[in-house]
C-alpha cells in the first residue's frame, strides 16, 4: 500500500508489522502486529502511522494526500479475513478506531467503538446477532463517544439523558434496560448530536471512519496529553498512530466478557495473574464504573467462560516470557472464543518494578544488566519514602509542587517552635509557612512534612526537606497563609492550627483530614538490585550528611563517603544558637574567640559522630558558607528574647541586624569572604576537625577528612584559608604525636573559579562542583525568586528543563569541563566530585559520569536513586529509556 502520490506508505496491516516498529506504528500497533506474527488470536487489522498523524497536523489539518486509498485498501483486507462488508446493511461489519503513541499514555487520547452503526446497519447487526437489545446498546455507544470525541459534545449531555432513563424505567444499571427503550436512548442521543452541532449524526458509515481516524490524530494535542507528556519527558513531535480493527463484543450475553489483566501484580509485583473482568459488557465499562468488576480468577468459577480463561492464563504467560516483561492485556470474550486487544509493558509501582526485576533475573528471563536498567529512579523514590494508600479515593484540597517525595499526615501548626515542642512530645504536625528559612531547620526536622505558599523545587524548604527525608510540598500558591489567625484558606475552605491535613510529596496534593499511607519498603530485593547496580557503575556515590544521625542513615542506604557536610546547619541546634549569636555581637577579636569556644566541643563532638559512622570513607567538611545575618533574630520579639539571654541592649541587636544587612546576600559576605575577615572561624572549625579526627584515631577509627573551603572566586583567597588550616593542623598533630592525613578543597560555585581552575589547583587537592550557586551565578537567577517566571519559560518552551533540577550541560556543564581540565592540568590526580542539588539527579548523574568526576552527593534519601542511575549511566542507558 504505497501513495502513487507520496511514495511513502501511511497504512500497514497487523500482519506486516512488528514489536520493533514502535516509531512508526505505535506502542499499541507494533503491539497488535507482534501478537500477529506470533499467532495469538487477534482481531483483524490496520495501523494508521504515526507518520500520517504528524503529517496531518503539520499540514493545515489536511488529510495527507494517498491516505484515505491506502485505509480502504486496508477495509477491504479487514472484510476479507472477516467474511464482511464495512456499511453493508445484512452483515456490517464494525471497527474500533483507537489510539497509539509511541510511548504508553493510559487514557490521555482517545478511541471510538463501534464505528459503522447507522439507522440502517443497527438493524443488520440486530438481525445478524438474532440480539436487539445488543445491536441498539453498540448504537447508542457509538453516538456517545463519537459526539464526545469527533464532535467535542461534553459526555454530561449524553450521561444526563441516560441517567433519566434509568430513572424512568426504575433500574440501577445499563444492561438492565430493554431494546425498545434503547432504541428511545439512541433517538435522544442523535437529539444531542442536531442541537449541538446544527447537523445530524453521520448515516454514512465512512465519513464516521474518516473523521474518527482524524479525531484520534487530534488528540495527540489535547490538553490531558500535552500535560502528560510534559510530566514525563516525552517529545510533542511524534504523533499518535490510529489502530482500525474489527469489533469483537464482549455484551453478546453471558457467554461474553471483556477485562483488562496483568501478568503480574502491578502494586506488589507478585507473580500471577491479576486483573478484572465484566460479563456482558464492552470495554470502556471496566474502567468507567459503571458496574463493579470482578476479580478476574471469578472467570474459573464460570461454565460459560472457564475455556477463555484457561486460555488467558496460556497467552499471559506466553506474552510475558516473549516480552521479557510484565505485560498489561485488554481482552474480549465473545460468545466463549477469547480475543486479545493489546499488550503492552505494565505500568507498576516502585514495590512492584523493583520485585519484578530481581524475581525475572531468578526465574532466568532476564540478567543483572537488564534488571538494573528495567528499574526508573523514580520507581526507587516511591519505594524509600510513605506513600498515600493507593485504594483511598479523593480530592485534593489544593496542588503545589511535589518538592520531596512521600506523603505525611499531621496537625497544622504555622511556627517552628511549636513543632518542635509537639513533634518532641510524639504529635505528628504539617508545618505549614509563607516559606521557610534556616530558622525553621528544628522545626522541619520535627514536622512530619513541609507545606509552604511560596518558593520552587530548589527553595530553601525543597531542599532541606529533601536532604532530611521530609515529604514536602512547596510553592502551593492557592494558599492564603494568615500567621495571624494562625489559619490558611484555599477559597472558601478554612484551615486552622490543629486541623490535621495530610500532604504528598510525590504528587504535589494538598489534602484535608489523615489519609492512610503505605510505609517504605526496603528489604532483600531493593537490597539486591542496588547490589549488581553496584557492580557496573564508575562513579562513587557519597552522601551530604550535616549530623551523625544524617551520616548513619546514608551509611545504611550505601553512602561511599560525604561529600558534603554543611557545618552551619550544626550551629542552628538547640542552644549552639546562642553561641553563635553570641559570637556575632562580639566587637573585637578576644570576644569572638571566646564565643567561639563555646562552639568548639559542640562541633568536635559532631564530628566525632560522623567520622565514625563514616568509618573509612572520606568526609568532606564545608567551612563556614552563609552570611552571619541568617543566624540573627528577624521579628521584634525575638530581638527582645535574643537582648536577655545575651545582656545586650535591643538597640545593639537591631544595629548589628541593620549592619550585616546586604543588598544581595548571595553574592555578600559569606563563604571564605567570612573565613578571610574573621580568620578565627576558620581556625576554630579546623581545631574541631582535626581533634575529632585524631580522637577517633586515637580509638582505631580510620578517618579521611577533606576540609572545602567555599565560594572561592580567586587562587589567594585558597592561599589565606589553606595557611590558617594547615597552620593549625600542625599545631594539633606535634601536640598529639601523630599525623592525620586530610586534604584541602574548594567548591567551585563561582564562574570566575572554573575559568581559573588551573590556577586553584596549585592549592586545592579536590573540587567539588556546588552547582546550586554555580546555576545562579551562571544564569544570573535567583532560584528563590525564579518561581515567579521560571514555570512560564518551562511551558514555553524557553528553557527545556529547569536548570536547578537538571544540570545546564551547555551552560553550566561546560564551566565545569573547563574546571576539570584546568584542574587536571595542573594536578593530574585532583579529585572531581558534584554536591549541589544536581548529585541526586539522574540526567545530572549521567552527564558527570560523561565528564569523567569522581563521585557524585546527593542527599541520604536519595542515595540508593544516585547508585542506580550512576550504574545505568555506565550501561549507558539514556534519557527516558526506562
Amino acid at each position: 500500500m504505497v501513495s502513487v502520490a507520496t511514495g511513502r506508505r501511511w497504512v500497514f496491516l497487523f500482519r506486516e508489522g512488528n514489536a520493533q516498529l514502535r516509531d512508526l506504528l505505535g506502542g499499541k500497533g507494533a503491539n497488535l502486529a507482534e501478537m500477529t506474527r506470533i499467532g495469538l488470536p487477534v482481531p483483524p487489522g490496520f495501523t494508521v502511522s504515526t507518520r500520517a498523524c504528524v503529517a496531518y497536523l503539520q499540514g493545515g489539518r489536511r488529510m495527507p494526500e494517498g491516505l484515505w486509498e491506502e485505509v480502504l485498501e486496508g477495509l477491504r483486507d479487514i472484510e476479507q479475513q472477516i467474511g464482511r462488508r464495512f456499511g453493508d446493511p445484512a452483515q456490517p461489519l464494525l471497527v474500533s478506531v483507537r489510539s497509539g503513541a509511541k510511548f504508553s499514555m493510559p487514557g490521555m487520547m482517545d478511541t471510538i467503538l463501534n464505528v459503522g452503526l447507522t439507522d440502517e446497519t443497527v438493524l443488520g447487526l440486530a438481525a445478524m446477532t438474532a440480539n436487539e437489545r445488543f445491536a441498539y446498546d453498540c448504537y447508542r455507544r457509538l453516538i456517545q463517544m463519537f459526539g464526545k470525541v469527533v464532535l467535542d459534545i461534553p459526555s454530561e449531555r449524553f450521561e444526563d439523558a441516560l441517567d433519566e432513563l434509568k430513572r424512568e424505567l426504575g433500574v440501577i444499571h445499563d444492561y438492565e434496560i430493554p431494546a425498545e427503550h434503547l432504541q428511545r436512548l439512541v433517538q435522544a442521543y442523535k437529539e444531542i448530536v442536531q442541537q449541538a452541532t446544527g447537523t445530524p449524526f453521520p448515516q454514512d458509515p465512512f465519513e464516521q471512519l474518516r473523521r474518527a481516524i482524524l479525531a484520534v490524530f487530534e488528540s495527540w494535542n489535547n490538553r490531558r496529553a500535552i500535560d502528560y507528556r510534559n510530566a514525563h519527558g516525552i517529545p510533542h513531535d511524534l504523533g499518535t498512530a490510529a489502530n482500525v480493527q474489527a469489533m469483537v463484543f464482549g455484551n453478546l450475553g453471558p457467554d461474553s466478557a471483556t477485562g483488562v489483566a496483568f501478568t503480574r501484580n502491578p502494586s506488589t509485583g507478585e507473580k500471577g495473574i491479576f486483573g478484572e473482568y465484566l460479563t456482558n459488557a464492552q470495554g470502556e465499562d471496566v474502567v468507567a464504573g459503571i458496574r463493579t468488576p470482578q476479580p478476574i480468577q471469578e472467570m474459573a468459577k464460570d461454565p460459560l467462560l472457564r475455556g477463555a480463561y484457561e486460555q488467558l492464563l496460556d497467552v499471559a504467560d506466553r506474552l510475558e516470557r516473549h516480552y521479557r516483561d510484565m505485560q498489561d492485556l485488554e481482552f474480549t470474550v465473545e460468545r466463549g472464543k477469547l480475543w486479545m486487544l493489546q499488550t503492552r509493558t505494565g505500568k507498576r509501582t516502585g514495590r512492584a518494578a523493583v520485585k519484578i526485576a530481581v524475581d525475572m533475573v531468578h526465574e532466568g528471563l532476564i540478567d543483572p544488566r537488564e534488571a538494573v536498567l528495567r528499574v526508573s529512579p523514580e520507581h526507587l523514590d516511591q519505594l524509600l519514602h510513605p506513600m498515600l494508600d493507593p485504594s483511598w479515593k479523593g480530592e485534593p484540597l489544593a496542588k503545589g509542587l511535589p518538592a520531596s517525595p512521600g506523603a505525611a499526615s499531621g496537625k497544622v501548626v504555622f511556627d517552628a517552635d511549636e513543632a518542635k515542642v509537639l513533634g518532641d512530645r510524639g504529635e505528628a504536625v504539617i508545618l505549614v509557612r509563607l516559606e521557610t528559612s534556616p530558622d525553621d531547620f528544628h522545626g522541619m526536622l520535627a514536622a512530619r512534612g513541609i507545606l509552604t505558599a511560596r518558593g520552587g523545587m530548589t527553595s530553601h524548604a525543597a531542599v532541606v526537606a529533601r536532604g532530611i527525608g521530609k515529604p514536602a510540598v512547596v510553592g502551593c500558591s492557592a494558599l492564603v497563609v494568615d500567621y495571624e489567625r494562625q489559619e490558611f484558606r484555599v477559597g472558601d475552605v478554612v484551615v486552622r492550627r490543629g486541623d490535621v491535613i495530610t500532604i504528598d510529596g510525590s504528587t504535589g496534593a494538598v489534602l484535608l483530614g489523615e489519609v492512610p499511607t503505605i510505609p517504605p519498603s526496603v528489604g532483600g530485593d531493593l537490597a539486591e538490585l542496588l547490589d549488581w547496580a553496584d557492580q557496573f557503575r564508575r562513579l562513587q556515590v557519597r552522601a551530604n550528611a550535616d549530623t551523625p544521625e544524617d551520616a548513619a542513615k546514608a551509611r545504611e542506604l550505601g553512602a561511599e563517603g560525604i561529600g558534603l557536610c554543611r557545618t552551619e546547619h550544626m550551629f542552628f541546634q538547640g542552644d549552639r544558637i546562642w553561641a553563635m549569636r553570641e559570637m556575632i555581637m562580639a566587637t573585637t577579636p578576644e570576644e569572638r574567640r571566646a564565643a567561639l569556644a563555646k562552639l568548639e566541643p559542640m562541633q568536635r563532638e559532631d564530628f566525632v559522630g560522623i567520622f565514625k559512622a563514616m568509618a573509612g570513607f572520606p568526609v568532606t567538611i564545608r567551612t563556614l558558607d552563609p552570611p552571619l545575618h541568617e543566624f540573627l533574630p528577624k521579628h521584634e520579639e525575638e530581638i527582645q528574647a535574643m537582648a536577655e539571654r545575651l545582656g545586650v541592649s535591643p538597640e545593639a541587636i537591631r544595629a548589628k541586624v541593620q549592619a550585616l544587612t546586604e543588598a544581595n546576600p548571595m553574592l555578600g559576605h559569606r563563604g571564605c569572604r567570612l573565613g578571610i575577615t574573621a580568620p578565627e572561624i576558620t581556625e576554630m572549625q579546623a581545631r574541631a576537625i582535626f581533634t575529632a579526627a585524631l580522637q577517633c584515631a586515637a580509638e582505631g577509627i580510620e578517618v579521611h577528612p577533606e576540609i572545602m573551603v567555599p565560594l572561592v572566586s580567586d587562587v589567594r583567597e585558597l592561599m589565606v584559608q589553606r595557611e590558617i588550616i594547615d597552620r593549625v593542623a600542625r599545631q594539633l598533630f606535634a601536640e598529639a604525636g601523630r599525623e592525620i592525613p586530610y586534604s584541602i578543597g574548594t567548591m567551585i560555585e563561582v564562574p570566575r573559579a572554573a575559568l581559573t581552575a588551573s590556577e586553584i589547583a596549585r592549592e586545592a587537592e579536590f573540587f567539588s562542583f556546588g552547582t546550586n550557586d554555580l546555576t545562579q551565578m551562571t544564569y544570573g537567577i535567583s532560584r528563590d525568586d525564579a518561581g515567579r517566571f521560571l514555570p512560564y519559560y518551562l511551558e514555553h518552551g524557553i528553557y527545556p528543563a529547569d536548570p536547578f533540577q537538571t544540570l545546564d550541560r551547555a551552560g553550566v556543564g561546560r564551566l565545569i569541563e573547563i574546571a576539570r581540565d584546568g584542574g587536571r592540568a595542573t594536578r593530574p590526580a585532583i579529585k572531581l566530585g558534584i554536591c549541589g542539588e544536581h548529585g541526586g539527579d539522574p540526567a545530572s548523574i549521567r552527564f558527570c559520569h560523561e565528564v569523567g568526576l569522581d563521585y557524585v552527593s546527593a542527599s541520604p534519601y536519595r542515595v540508593p536513586i544516585a547508585r542506580l542511575a550512576a550504574a545505568q549511566a555506565a550501561l549507558g542507558l539514556r534519557e527516558g529509556d526506562v
